[in-house]
């Protein structure tokens, strides 16, 4: 089992859900988030103030998964999150995890099967 972390561009959301449905992963959670990484925030002119804005928004998905969807996870995240043919700086990251277990509240199944 794996939990895949990804951080991507906001508006970039609804074609990523789509993709990873159309690899059979409908089970994540959506976070809202802040930070920045090469992109350095940004810096902008509001009036005669130089307003400084350090971080961006973006949103952080995460996925549990078997090992058996690692691979087409992580490819329908790379196609569905890169803005145009070849990418810009700022469409995030994968992060992949190994996951110890996973317990369903519900009825108490571990590990794959609570997933």
């Amino acid at each position: 089992m794996k939990l895949i972390i990804a951080i991507i561009q906001p508006h970039r959301l609804e074609a990523v859900k789509s993709a990873l449905s159309d690899v059979d992963v409908f089970r994540l959670t959506i976070v809202d988030c802040q930070g920045f990484g090469r992109q350095q925030g940004k810096s902008e002119m509001r009036g005669v103030e130089d307003l400084s804005i350090n971080l961006r928004r973006k949103v952080q998905l995460q996925i549990a998964v078997n090992e058996e969807f690692v691979e087409p996870t992580v490819a329908a995240l790379k196609k569905s999150a890169r803005s145009g043919q070849g990418g810009q700086i700022g469409d995030g990251k994968i992060f992949i995890l190994p996951m110890d277990d996973c317990i369903r509240i519900r009825t108490g199944e571990r590990g794959s099967d609570a997933i």
